[in-house]
């Protein structure tokens, strides 16, 4: 499949979105990285209002629903440059899983729901959270769950514990995969339902800490009981049983989001471990930058990074004109690549930066934190390389 480069709409935009980064989004990084969030978070949303006025709002998200409508591929350079720092996205009102549970929504969701739950995400006066993940059971088989919703008369009643549930801290609803019917087939048991944080029964417990960072509000996991938290069955989305098929369906374009993202921390990654080099002397007259080793690492960073996102690009490409079905061998291979290109790059970046690196005086050590666990969330590295190695091994076979 040939590449395209961008239209010259598309590179105008790119250049706008970087200013706007520069100028509004990287000055609160430093409180972010401090855990400063009484400063930061009144400033961001000063920030994502002066984005909303600029027309800088919601690239993901079709026109009809009041964002900038970008294709897949276009979506994925956006996502780019806002990787770049720790708020980009939220600056835009694109952050997971806000950005994943607005495209659910839209696809799946009722008129009712979508007036009630998205309608308010869309605009920036709600937050939300997914909520899957459990701490008994292993995330690599989203099938495999013990969070039940028991139907009583109009009601769901659920019950459950879930944990690593992102952005729960503050959040005003969730998307709760839970189990309607246990004697379905594997893939049909759950059921994606909405559930406001209002709701009785709805307890976060506490913050999840991430190498020993809990965070706050938006920038956070939580661990959440669901104990006898009755919603309606209205709250449903889609047809019951549905819940796996949809979280798929969400998945893959999220994947495109998450790798372009990935490629943005890696390319401030790299300018920051390019600066350090040729700035830390080692000895007098001598600097970073002359020794082997780390000119090693420049040179596999540079090839690394182009060619992780050229291969995320051609995979966007074809989501857009095939479909995420089409698509999926390329879908598995850029979130196994991807996610080792960005963990090799920080890695390098860290180094040479030394004791400096291991600080929050830098984003790295934050990204280091959080961003290990690319090789884990959306599935696994291990099971990417399985399925798409099987489905190859597969069509020789065949």
């Amino acid at each position: 499949m040939p590449f395209e480069a961008p239209s010259a709409e598309m590179r105008l935009l790119l250049r706008t979105l970087s200013d706007f980064v520069r100028q509004e989004v990287l000055p609160l990084e430093r409180p972010f990285l401090h855990h400063d969030f009484d400063t930061v978070l009144p400033a961001i949303d000063k920030v994502r209002h002066r984005a909303r006025g600029l027309g800088l709002w919601l690239p993901q998200i079709p026109a009809e629903y009041g964002g900038m409508g970008l294709s897949l591929f276009d979506h994925g350079l956006v996502s780019e440059v806002l990787g770049r720092t720790t708020l980009g996205h939220y600056a835009l009102n694109c952050q997971a899983p806000d950005a994943g549970n607005m495209d659910v929504l839209i696809e799946h969701g009722t008129p009712q729901q979508k007036e009630h739950f998205l309608i308010p995400l869309l605009a920036g006066d709600a937050r939300s959270c997914f909520s899957m993940t459990e701490p008994e059971n292993a995330g690599s088989n989203p099938t495999r769950l013990s969070t039940t919703a028991e139907k009583d008369g109009d009601d769901y009643v659920i019950n459950g514990h879930k944990w690593f549930t992102t952005a729960a801290d503050g959040a005003d609803f969730a998307v709760v995969m839970a189990v309607t019917d246990r004697h379905a087939g594997r893939t049909q048991q759950a059921s994606m339902i909405l559930v406001p944080a209002a709701t009785p029964g709805f307890h976060i417990v506490e913050n999840t800490s991430v190498m020993g960072e809990r965070g706050q509000d938006w920038a956070s996991h939580a661990e959440i009981r669901y104990d006898n938290c009755r919603v309606p069955q209205t709250n449903r989305l889609g047809a019951e049983g549905m819940g796996f098929v949809i979280a798929q369906q969400r998945l893959g374009p999220g994947r495109i989001h998450h790798c372009m993202r990935w490629i943005g921390i890696c390319e401030r990654a790299f300018e920051l471990m390019c600066r350090q080099a040729v700035l830390r002397e080692i000895a007098p007259g001598r600097t970073l930058a002359e020794m082997g080793p780390v000119q090693n690492w420049v040179a596999e960073s540079r090839a690394e990074i182009d060619a992780a996102r050229l291969l995320v690009l051609q995979t966007a490409r074809q989501i857009d004109r095939e479909g995420a079905y089409a698509a999926r061998d390329a879908i598995s291979l850029i979130k196994f690549h991807v996610a080792g290109v960005l963990q090799n790059v920080l890695d390098r970046a860290i180094q040479v930066h030394g004791a400096l690196g291991m600080t929050d005086e830098t984003p790295l050590a934050f990204w280091f934190r959080h961003e290990r666990a690319a090789r884990i969330y959306d599935g696994p590295d291990e099971v990417h390389k399985w399925s798409v190695a099987r489905r190859i091994l597969g069509r020789v076979a065949a």
